[in-house]
């Protein structure tokens, strides 16, 4: 069946992961950290972050997973109650201060104002938080040419769980076979298989490589190949 539809996902394939999210990480732990910077490089390091080589590990925490995540490991003595203020706190400054970083991944926006050009519906499915995502694509230039913007908290379950690809098609009226998923790690991958979605697209310009995208029916250098890709298949 053609693809009529894709979802993004934001770190790493529509954004620079490292130019984006180095600063706020290490910000963001150094206060964990009660300002020790031994214990900050731990706490960074548990998530997937090395500070000295300032490297994110590929399908790490910090890489693919939600703020959610990143609360329990960092403040894992918190009480319920406590812990989903901490999230909250979390979703609002990484929202702010992950979009005011926002550096786009080269060619983004002409790859995306080519896609939209075509035809296709475009959303994005991010375990970032949705307020974080819709304030990255305003930040970006390229709000105007998406359907939607899916954070985790958008869904009941997040990356690799399907839901998201499940919500874009109730919004557009596509079938799951008709949507490819683009992004850098395995969960863009699994969340594609899980919902039976017509591509799984792997790019390289974020935290993930040949190896760990090793089942993606396509691996591209970035979303700016995709297009023509697209046009050629």
């Amino acid at each position: 069946m053609a693809i009529r539809g894709i979802l993004f996902d934001k770190d790493g394939t529509l954004v620079d992961f490292h130019a984006t999210w180095s600063a706020v990480a290490e910000a963001l732990a150094h206060e964990a950290a009660g300002g020790d910077r031994v214990r900050a490089a731990t706490l960074l390091a548990a998530v997937g972050y090395d500070a000295e080589a300032g490297v994110f590990q590929a399908d790490s925490v910090l890489a693919a997973g939600t703020n959610a995540d990143v609360v329990a490991l960092w403040y894992p003595a918190l009480a319920a109650q406590a812990r989903q203020q901490m999230i909250v706190r979390f979703d609002r400054l990484t929202a702010s201060q992950g979009a005011a970083a926002a550096v786009a991944v080269p060619g983004c926006a002409q790859a995306i104002e080519a896609l939209h050009a075509a035809g296709f519906r475009l959303g994005v499915a991010t375990n970032d938080s949705t307020g974080g995502a819709e304030r990255t694509l305003v930040s970006l230039g390229i709000a105007q040419m998406f359907d939607a913007a899916y954070g985790y908290d958008a869904v009941a379950a997040p990356k690799p769980a399907p839901d998201t690809v499940y919500a874009f098609c109730d919004l557009t009226g596509l079938k799951p076979s008709e949507i490819a998923m683009v992004g850098d790690n395995r969960h863009d991958l699994d969340m594609a298989r899980a919902a039976g979605a017509g591509l799984a697209i792997g790019v390289l310009s974020g935290t993930g490589t040949r190896q760990s995208l090793a089942g993606a029916d396509v691996i591209l250098d970035s979303i700016a190949a995709l297009p023509d890709w697209l046009a050629r298949r």
